[in-house]
């Protein structure tokens, strides 16, 4: 999930917060869809005792480990595989995707850990689009047509603020999250976002940290600061809340 949350004096305003499913999850399926759609085995390495070395797109050559392990365990492997795919191949587009306009993109290769090893080009933009325009987007029980993309979160959260703290919000955006750190994205929603600011805004200023740890893991290090005040007893949540309200009862504690 992708939470657009504006912040005034250091307080959260719960009524302005808008949120979207499309989020890192969302782009590991688009992945695994390119690897269904190009009919690729997922090997992952702890399956892999030996391999050769084969020429691009040619079937993988490697004795398979004869290893009983749980399914949770070896989804979780094949996504940490799809994760790297994510992480060094998958980019995301300077502007609208237009597959048409993109048949001459340049390609980057991938290598697999069973040997097999493919170059991909406009499909590793492909995956990252829908994060920005998500008309064409399937998920269960959602029509893309319901669904927002990142820019349309963020200006609307910031349009339901009220008028009069609009500049300080649109003055201090910052980008936080593992997909942040695809590569293009902070350009792509800089740009959607200056194109979306209101004329009446002087300035639209985006705060981005630039170490990729401190940007993947600022919601970990701000919870880490949120725990350490003398407040926080008050956001706790006993087991009997939790029984009887669900998984709200967090959202509306700890916005």
């Amino acid at each position: 999930q992708t939470a657009a949350v504006p912040v005034h004096d250091g307080y959260v305003l719960q009524q302005a917060i808008v949120r979207t499913p499309l989020a890192g999850d969302f782009v590991t399926a688009q992945c695994r869809t390119i690897f269904e759609e190009k009919q690729m085995e997922i090997v992952p390495s702890y399956l892999v005792a030996s391999r050769e070395i084969v020429k691009e797109n040619e079937p993988a050559k490697f004795r398979r480990k004869d290893v009983e392990v749980t399914r949770s365990f070896h989804n979780f492997k094949i996504k940490e595989v799809i994760h790297d795919f994510k992480c060094s191949v998958c980019q995301v587009a300077d502007g609208p995707f237009d597959e048409t306009s993109m048949v001459n993109v340049s390609s980057v290769p991938y290598y697999f850990p069973n040997g097999y090893n493919a170059s991909f080009g406009v499909e590793r933009f492909k995956a990252t689009e829908a994060l920005f325009k998500a008309t064409n987007v399937h998920l269960k029980g959602v029509h893309g047509a319901g669904l927002f993309g990142i820019p349309q979160i963020a200006s609307t959260s910031a349009g339901m603020c009220d008028i009069d703290i609009r500049p300080g919000i649109y003055g201090g955006v910052i980008f936080t999250g593992g997909n942040t750190l695809l590569n293009g994205f902070t350009d792509r929603l800089t740009r959607e976002l200056t194109m979306r600011t209101p004329p009446t805004i002087k300035a639209m200023k985006v705060v981005s940290n630039n170490t990729s740890v401190e940007r993947r893991f600022s919601s970990w290090i701000g919870g880490s600061v949120l725990a350490s005040l003398g407040t926080f007893q008050q956001m706790w949540i006993s087991q009997r809340e939790y029984e009887e309200h669900g998984k709200t009862c967090v959202e509306r504690k700890c916005p």
